[in-house]
């Protein structure tokens, strides 16, 4: 920075959790800066207020707004150089506006509401805490609105507070609006004032609201739209017809479409959803409309939903989703990938019981079957001609793509304690197994890998090709895939692993797991390594094993085990990582944990946000945001 400093415009820090506030003071050298992100970066007002105070030029600023923050602190200088900023992104991790009244020449504002409803001392919080507040934000030259709300009802509460000055006026120049909520967020008579609001004097380019705000009202109805690039109506109850009306206005012109998230909308491909079973075959008709508007569409998910093909040829929906060329990002639940007919006429994979002899005789060998050559060849033909070989076929441009079981929910999930049980797989995807992870492997350019809830994977070689071919593959998270209780591919997924020299992340969710001394040799292969996430009921591990992985994996900087091994096994392993690697790696940071422990949800609020929101939760990452939301 003394070097450099004034010839710096953009200064991206985000994530850099392990920097000292003494280090971060240094910024003040780039006196020229334009752009400054220190989302992750723990930064008092204090000294935030002597920061920006230097920083005149300064119009985009993404901060953290954590427990002791006191607006009151910052100078009029610091409030000077904030009056200019048009761009701003803020985690809230206490109820606070944070710098919002201070930005009033705001023109893109993405809020992150990362609040808990207990302190660490159990105390309840209060979004009425802000009430007090003396100033209120400036929202009369916004064009785009984001809020993302973590579980909780604090942070309802809160957003709300942030929406009140919106449903007063709403800025003409709005055209992007998005709200992501999980659960239930009702509606209230200032947030209905603030959708009529929109709907009157606002054409919008991007859209997301709660679920409740939209299902049951004719909302999407009178909204108007310009040139649409992102819609979000994840966990809708949106069926096929609304979809095709209200949104593509019949099957209007969407070339502008982009970005396009339907995950858990179980009815948005069938005409009505009123007496439709969720398991019922979809209406290829609709899929088609959109497919034909929609053109142009680079980001689809489709997932947490049951979309079954009907055994009409031509129809299937992977044939449809073929000629969405421009593709980069997808998401599929696995039940939709299975040909009807191969789904109808392929017989269940033998147990071993049922190939053990029932009369004296000849000695059956149990394990892995091996079939004649001729069968082999037979099986390689039906798989080129299968509906997601042809598919992934045609997708070869394809980046990131997730395959997810219907009814799959990860045992870890967000401020609660952990699953002990999970739900069946759905009957169509009984069928998906090794053949159709193979067919993955013909894209080139896949960088991004999900699969969960593949119940069919006996022998995991479908990894093995996906290793050899796809040479770019850069995260990878694998999650109850075969039988539960089973990790019968695990020799394949240690021979995939010898190949992934461009790996960076990789997540694997599987009880009983056993992280032994052959695993991590394997994954010691992944000279890119460097966030690792294991999630296991029931599992095992090698302390000694995983202390020389670490020592041999220099880039690794993130390694969370939530296993079952004791909690003092637990904390020995952790103690003994960063006492030997800390002092070499300063991002380093180990959580080894007990699964189904009590205190789970403590461990996980230490977590810095940028691994816990990018490998160690997991979740649907396709179309979760608009493109290029932040730079």
């Amino acid at each position: 920075m003394r070097d450099i400093g004034k010839e710096i415009y953009q200064l991206n820090l985000a994530g850099c959790y392990w920097l000292p506030s003494s280090t971060i003071d240094h910024v003040t050298r780039c006196k020229n800066l334009v752009k400054l992100n220190l989302s992750g970066c723990h930064v008092t007002s204090l000294r935030l207020s002597k920061m920006l105070s230097t920083l005149q030029h300064l119009r985009s600023l993404a901060i953290d707004v954590n427990p002791g923050f006191d607006a009151s602190q910052l100078s009029s200088e610091c409030k000077a150089t904030l009056s200019r900023v048009s761009e701003l992104k803020q985690t809230l991790y206490t109820p606070s506006y944070g710098v919002v009244p201070c930005c009033t020449s705001l023109e893109k504002l993405l809020l992150y509401f990362e609040i808990l409803d207990r302190s660490r001392e159990g105390f309840m919080l209060s979004g009425q805490l802000m009430v007090g507040e003396s100033n209120v934000p400036h929202y009369q030259n916004l064009r785009v609105f984001y809020a993302r709300l973590a579980p909780g009802y604090v942070n309802q509460e809160v957003v709300r507070l942030y929406l009140a000055v919106l449903s007063d006026r709403t800025p003409e120049n709005l055209h992007a609006f998005l709200i992501s909520a999980p659960g239930s967020f009702a509606e209230t008579g200032a947030t209905k004032n603030l959708l009529d609001s929109m709907a009157r004097n606002v054409r919008l380019d991007a859209l997301q609201l709660p679920k409740a705000w939209i299902n049951g009202s004719g909302l999407l109805q009178h909204l108007k739209f310009n040139n649409p690039f992102y819609f979000s109506f994840s966990r809708c109850t949106l069926s096929g017809g609304h979809l095709i009306q209200r949104v593509i206005n019949g099957g209007k012109d969407l070339k502008s479409l982009t970005s396009l998230n339907l995950s858990g909308c179980v009815h948005c491909l069938a005409p009505e959803s009123l007496f439709r079973r969720a398991e019922d075959d979809i209406d290829s008709s609709i899929l088609e409309s959109l497919v034909v508007s929609c053109c142009n569409l680079r980001h689809l998910n489709l997932s947490a939903a049951h979309h079954h093909s009907s055994e009409s040829i031509g129809n299937h929906l992977c044939q449809l989703l073929s000629r969405l060329k421009h593709l980069l990002s997808l998401a599929l639940p696995v039940c939709s990938i299975t040909d009807v007919a191969a789904n109808v006429e392929k017989p269940k994979p033998p147990t071993a019981s049922s190939l053990v002899p029932q009369t004296f005789g000849r000695k059956v060998r149990i394990g892995i079957q091996t079939y004649p050559r001729n069968l082999a060849d037979q099986a390689s033909q039906k798989l080129e001609s299968s509906v997601f070989w042809a598919l992934m076929g045609s997708l070869r441009f394809l980046e990131t793509l997730e395959i997810i079981g219907s009814s799959f929910s990860s045992a870890m999930p967000r401020n609660e304690p952990a699953i002990r049980n999970s739900l069946p797989p759905c009957v169509r995807a009984q069928s998906v197994g090794d053949s159709e992870v193979a067919a993955i492997s013909q894209l080139t350019y896949l960088q991004s890998l999900t699969l969960a809830q593949l119940p069919n994977i006996l022998t995991g070689s479908g990894l093995i090709s996906i290793g050899l071919q796809c040479q770019h593959l850069r995260t990878l998270s694998l999650a109850n895939l075969g039988m539960m209780g089973k990790m019968i591919y695990m020799s394949a997924l240690m021979d995939m692993l010898k190949h992934c020299k461009c790996l960076r992340d990789l997540r694997l969710e599987q009880p009983y797991f056993c992280a032994g001394a052959q695993f991590f040799q394997a994954l010691s292969h992944c000279s890119s390594l460097q966030r690792l996430c294991i999630v296991s009921r029931s599992g095992t591990l090698q302390s000694d094993a995983v202390m020389s992985f670490m020592a041999n994996c220099l880039e690794v900087i993130m390694c969370h085990m939530f296993m079952g091994e004791s909690l003092t096994v637990c904390k020995n392993l952790q103690q003994s990582i960063v006492r030997s690697f800390q002092a070499d790696r300063p991002a380093l940071n180990v959580v080894i944990f007990p699964l189904l422990h009590e205190d789970l949800t403590e461990v996980i609020r230490d977590v810095p946000m940028r691994h816990l929101d990018e490998i160690t939760l997991f979740k649907s990452r396709v179309a979760e945001e608009p493109p290029n939301l932040w730079w």
